[in-house]
């Protein structure tokens, strides 16, 4: 169980994610707070790139700005095909995929409440980033 501190510190670790993402343009963002629910990260992101290319390249300028701006070593897998990159930032794990194989796995379906799945769907505005309901 994180303490106040590692929370504070993933929270900020998230802020910085979702700030390098939106400046590299990144699309349909979506936050899943997994404290509580797993063991593996305290964040979960997924996001998507237009085309192959643009999704390799938020994940490599990610990777780049987590390990000047913030010293931290992220680890990344699937740069090569641009299709689906998974970035470990140890607090929080990033998704980035071209859409079509964003829709295809369908992660959100997996992390997330039904109806919160429904509203994401349907284009209103939810909040995924808040504690889920057990």
């Amino acid at each position: 169980m994180p303490t106040a501190t590692t929370a504070e510190s993933s929270d900020q670790l998230l802020a910085r994610i979702l700030a390098s993402l939106d400046d590299d343009k990144a699309e349909d963002v979506v936050t899943i707070d997994l404290r509580g629910r797993s063991a593996m990260a305290d964040h979960m992101v997924i996001a998507s790139g237009r085309n192959a290319r643009q999704v390799a390249s938020i994940a490599e300028k990610l990777v780049d700005r987590l390990k000047h701006e913030a010293g931290r070593q992220a680890r990344i897998e699937g740069k090569d095909t641009g299709d689906w990159v998974l970035i470990d930032a140890d607090d929080v794990i990033v998704h980035v995929f071209r859409p079509e194989v964003r829709e295809f796995y369908q992660l959100e379906k997996m992390w997330m409440p039904a109806d919160a799945v429904a509203s994401l769907r349907s284009g209103t505005a939810l909040n995924a980033a808040q504690p889920l309901a057990q």
